[in-house]
């Protein structure tokens, strides 16, 4: 059986990676898929040789942990670091491995 779930993507400077999992996982997620990635934005392309890429990390949780997570990178975040995240619904099979409670079965 399929169930809905939040897949929130956190698009952020490469100096976020040990605070973003440490944030991602404290709210309850169980794992997370992390790429290097590059592009450009509203402020140009950023990433340099010293910097490193940009990361993409991904994961899979229920509604009110993607909020909660959004919130914080808010919060703590969005005013001093290049960083960018969005959440969709995603249909998923075994959704209890995503979401870590009763209610994802």
């Amino acid at each position: 059986m399929k169930v809905t779930l939040s897949k929130l993507t956190i698009v952020s400077e490469r100096l976020l990676k040990d605070q973003l999992i440490q944030l991602i996982r404290s709210e309850g997620a169980t794992g997370y898929t992390m790429t290097e990635v590059g592009g450009e934005g509203s402020r140009g392309v950023r990433a340099t040789d010293w910097e490193g890429r940009n990361l993409q990390i991904d994961t899979i949780v229920a509604p009110s942990t993607a909020d909660s997570i959004l919130e914080k990178l808010f919060e703590e975040y969005f005013e001093d670091f290049a960083i960018i995240a969005w959440v969709v619904d995603v249909n998923v099979l075994r959704g209890i491995k995503f979401a870590g409670d009763k209610s994802a079965e």
